[in-house]
């Protein structure tokens, strides 16, 4: 992991990752920006030999906004880094910086210097080690020993790390983290403060979470529920969190065409989400009370499985015509939403990567808000934009609760009829499991995985989609 300073001055680097606004006049005497095709426009950079008095031998020139927003200055230091050459030491001079600047100027370099190489063989390995790996980013600020600037980066470089272990958790290959493994990783790597409590099959069994044990049932690796605690004294909200945690989905009985597998190591990303949103609200010491519970399973088809037709008793009690075994997020999710409505908290956000319908309505790189309370739905919305993240409020239309209530042999049909408004029917289901908390949803399809090439400060692979936005509408209710 990169390891992010601030500092009053420059030190002697590899590299300085310089900001240029857009209303600055450019020293075209000390470096030649018009002959060399800069034109100041937001997100352009020139690499250049570094100008006299300038400690690294090499400058990049990044042009921003005047009025930059956040995310702006996220993109702009991922921008930067990019563009420069292989170094081990830079340099970030972004001018006179605010707190929540500083922020995500931290988070920008922490999130474009990830790399995850651990399946790498010994040549690939031998020649990586060849280039200079980014070890360490220096943000310049006048006000560095100040302990409001050292807090905000601490946040950020915080806040970056957590969707770090998000994305590592994403990246690892599906037979190294069934169940049973990715519980026995979410112990290991609690943050202090934090709690861990581990349901295997027989106590899922016990405890009468039969949409969990029903995804999980067609699997030699038994499925497993994680609840994480965070209680500090001054608490006086309490957030829960779901997520859902599918180690592989290979679509069970109902099974995906194979493409449609290559990515479902992927498909943990809201439970990863969850876990290492709370792990960053531990560490930064946030008060408020969370609760959060990865559901996990490996959805996969044998003689155990479950067939299509089947009737599930959830842990609320509600029966379940299942009609698609891949469908499984919302069998996993319903289970684990029960139990954090029995905890009645003040709100509860899951994360889920739960319907390709999402990507359809929105894209791949933004992710879908529904939920049962309009004000929350918003303030979630609104802590989103704050942390950078592309979301979309989308509603619950009364045509798919009619749809999801139409079974003739159960309380609710597991997918729609008609292979409209996936998205809308999903959350219509999930809202079944709520009762009367404020309640939001975000689906994650689309940004929790990319695999396209790098941009931003997004790499190939896990995202870490989600934990940002969760760690934000935490810190605005404590």
């Amino acid at each position: 992991m990169v390891s992010v300073s601030l500092r009053p001055t420059a030190p002697s680097s590899d590299v300085v990752i310089r900001a240029i606004r857009a209303s600055d006049a450019l020293d075209e005497d000390t470096v030649p920006f018009s002959a060399l095709g800069f034109r100041q426009e937001a997100g352009q950079t020139l690499v250049t030999s570094s100008p006299a008095g300038t400690k690294a031998p090499v400058t990049v020139f990044v042009a921003v906004d005047d009025e930059a927003s956040d995310e702006d200055l996220r993109r702009a230091v991922a921008a930067g880094l990019r563009a420069a050459p292989p170094a081990r030491h830079a340099v970030v001079e972004f001018g006179a910086l605010e707190p929540h600047q500083l922020t995500a100027v931290a988070e920008g370099a922490v999130l474009t210097a990830y790399r995850f190489d651990r399946y790498q063989g010994t040549k690939a390995r031998e020649k990586a080690a060849q280039k200079p790996q980014l070890s360490e980013v220096s943000i310049i600020a006048s006000d560095a020993r100040k302990s409001e600037a050292k807090t905000a980066v601490e946040r950020g470089v915080t806040i970056a790390e957590a969707v770090c272990q998000a994305r590592d958790w994403v990246n690892t290959p599906s037979g190294d983290l069934r169940p049973a493994d990715f519980a026995a990783q979410m112990e290991a790597g609690a943050a202090k403060g934090v709690t861990v409590t581990v349901w295997d099959e027989k106590r899922l069994a016990k405890e009468r979470c039969g949409g969990i044990l029903s995804v999980g049932r067609g699997s030699e690796a038994p499925p497993r529920l994680v609840t994480l605690t965070y209680s500090p004294s001054k608490a006086t909200k309490h957030l829960a969190l779901v997520g859902k945690g599918i180690t592989f989905d290979s679509g069970g009985l109902s099974l995906k065409p194979g493409a449609s597998m290559q990515t479902m190591k992927c498909d943990m990303g809201g439970a990863a989400a969850i876990v290492a949103a709370v792990n960053a609200i531990a560490a930064l010491g946030l008060p408020i009370r969370v609760t959060a519970y990865a559901c996990l399973a490996e959805n996969m088809p044998s003689g155990s499985a479950t067939r299509p037709g089947d009737v599930i008793t959830m842990r609320n009690g509600k029966t379940v015509e299942v009609l698609n075994t891949d469908a499984e997020g919302r069998m996993v999710m319903g289970d684990g939403l029960s139990l954090a409505t029995e905890a009645e908290p003040d709100h509860i956000i899951d994360v889920a990567t739960l319907t390709g319908a999402a990507m359809t309505a929105l894209g791949q790189r933004t992710a879908a808000i529904l939920g049962s309370d309009e004000y929350f739905e918003e303030r979630v919305f609104a802590a989103s934009r704050e942390a950078g993240e592309d979301m979309w409020r989308l509603p619950i239309t009364d045509e798919v609760v009619s749809a999801l209530k139409s079974s003739h042999i159960a309380d609710l049909r597991q997918i729609s009829s008609k292979p409209y408004g996936g998205t809308l029917f999903a959350a219509a289901f999930l809202r079944e499991f709520t009762g009367d908390i404020s309640w939001a949803h975000l689906d994650i399809a689309g940004p929790a995985f990319n695999d396209g090439g790098a941009y931003d400060y997004t790499p190939n692979g896990g995202t870490g989609a989600g934990v940002r936005t969760l760690v934000q509408i935490a810190s605005t209710l404590a």
